[in-house]
């Protein structure tokens, strides 16, 4: 529970009344209300596709409400772009980073904003005023750093710097967990701490409910771009979260029926790799995954699950060991290669090894099979084949907003775009089914969905390997759990028999009675 001492309940920061967004005919705002006060955390809660991102892209600038008012520290304002949301204090960190990689941390903070002496950039004042907000609020970043060779969490923290150094009162943090490890996620909290406590007001757009009733003091529901109610955290429990954010109520826990598992499916053997700075990530790995069973690999991110992950679907080439499918060698194959072996993936990355963000929804999800017969002749591909079996899965999938077939990928939001490749790759009907952070990005209710569609994987004889950061999830889902800790699968517990503080020792390297 967060200490709300430093909340000014008489102090109003940021006001939007009835604010309506559409885009052509669609709605995707529908007079929705926002009150923010000083020093507060206000979380927006929904659906992916509810409205939450296009509400702040209002409040930033990026977009014009079609109706409704905006008022700043008490005064009405009309905000026509992000410069002048900068200006009234407002700062955005968006769910995907927006940084030059070969650039260091300082100049990509000052980018568009650097200070001169004379006729030259004055690099020197600019570091040392990114060292003091570091410090001042516990962001702890190096500023020569590149953006590289920094991590996830460490470029998220970047981004705060770069609206602190403009100015901001006011930061909106879009979906601010969605790609850090448990460890990043609670340092992150640290920091929101640290900056309410100095009465800068944040805005959260989440829908993870365990973080809102950690961190936020008030949340804001909104569903299927409507105003659902305003509550104060400490009053709800997660289940009511939920219950308002989806209009109904969610099971949070798997059902899953006792299966036995059948022949190896997928066998791993001494897998030996190195990352792409030349250092060993993987050392002599061994793991097996049978049919009609998830096996779920726990491990803190960076001790080799993207990489294994990587080697596995012929993204990346190992240095020795070898890799079967079904009996049949995949080692070093390609990824067309691994495909046609019997590996289908839901990648760690969907923007950039899940989806062509430039191709429609039609066209994604098509993307391995598009030479089938029912898809294509001769070479030309059949639009209204094509079409009616991705608006199936549309429907079957939930992927908002319906109708979306035309639509760029990069138009849905991240939560749509993961239904997008999911709803493709478990109807490959391959016999392994690779899931790398499947739920990362979506709301309670896909996660719940999600879940359901992995589990029918496995209930049909597939193997399926869990590779995800949520020890929640791997501990709910998986038959058996492996413990990867510094390239090598360390231990193994029995899903069933999965202890959190037991697991989370195991993947800080420790060992117990039985490995």
């Amino acid at each position: 529970m967060r200490d709300t001492s430093n909340v000014d309940e008489n102090t109003v920061t940021i006001q939007m009344k009835d604010i309506v967004k559409k885009f052509g005919n669609f709605v995707a705002n529908d007079h929705i209300n926002l009150t923010v006060h000083k020093g507060e955390v206000h979380a927006i809660l929904g659906e992916n596709g509810a409205g939450k991102s296009t509400l702040m892209n209002v409040l930033y600038g990026i977009y014009q409400p079609t109706s409704g008012s905006i008022a700043i520290d008490g005064k009405e304002v009309v905000i026509n772009g992000p410069e002048q949301a900068i200006d009234l204090g407002i700062g955005m960190v968006h769910q995907h980073f927006m940084l030059i990689q070969p650039f260091t941390v300082t100049e990509n903070i000052i980018l568009g904003a650097e200070p001169r002496k004379g006729l030259v950039v004055d690099k020197e004042s600019a570091r040392k005023k990114i060292v003091e907000l570091s410090d001042r609020y516990g962001l702890m970043v190096d500023p020569d750093a590149k953006i590289e060779d920094i991590s996830v969490g460490m470029q998220q923290r970047v981004e705060i710097l770069k609206v602190l150094y403009r100015g901001a009162k006011h930061l909106i943090l879009d979906e601010p967990t969605s790609s850090l490890t448990p460890q990043e996620i609670s340092e992150l909290m640290q920091i929101i701490k640290n900056l309410t406590a100095d009465g800068k007001s944040i805005i959260l757009i989440t829908h993870k409910l365990k973080e809102i009733t950690e961190c936020a003091d008030y949340c804001t529901i909104i569903r299927q771009g409507k105003y659902i109610d305003t509550v104060k955290v400490d009053e709800v429990d997660e289940n009511k979260l939920a219950a308002m954010m989806v209009g109904r109520n969610v099971q949070f826990k798997v059902e899953k029926k006792d299966n036995k598992p059948g022949k190896v499916v997928l066998d791993v053997k001494d897998l030996h790799a190195k990352d792409y700075r030349g250092v060993d990530i993987l050392n002599g790995l061994n793991l097996q995954v049978r049919e009609g069973e998830i096996l779920g690999i726990a491990g803190v991110d960076g001790n080799g699950q993207s990489e294994l992950v990587e080697i596995l679907t012929g993204l990346m080439k190992a240095e020795s060991g070898s890799i079967t499918v079904d009996g049949n060698d995949i080692f070093n194959k390609t990824p067309r290669e691994a495909m046609d072996a019997g590996v289908s993936c839901i990648p760690e990355d969907r923007q950039k090894h899940g989806l062509v963000m430039d191709f429609t929804v039609d066209e994604n999800m098509i993307l391995q099979n598009f030479a089938r017969p029912e898809f294509s002749k001769h070479g030309i591909l059949k639009k209204d084949s094509i079409h009616k079996f991705t608006s199936e899965l549309i429907e079957k999938f939930d992927i908002r907003p319906r109708g979306c077939n035309n639509r760029l990928a990069r138009q849905l939001s991240g939560g749509n775009q993961q239904k997008v490749i999911i709803a493709r790759e478990v109807t490959n009907d391959k016999d392994l089914l690779i899931a790398m952070n499947p739920t990362r990005g979506l709301d309670v209710g896909a996660i719940e969905f999600v879940h359901k569609y992995l589990v029918e994987q496995r209930n049909k004889g597939r193997a399926v390997l869990l590779v995800s950061f949520e020890l929640d999830e791997i501990m709910s889902l998986s038959d058996r759990i492996n413990v990867i800790f510094e390239g090598q699968i360390t231990g193994e517990v029995n899903g069933k028999d999965a202890d959190e503080k037991e697991l989370g020792y195991m993947m800080a390297g420790g060992k117990t009675d039985e490995n």
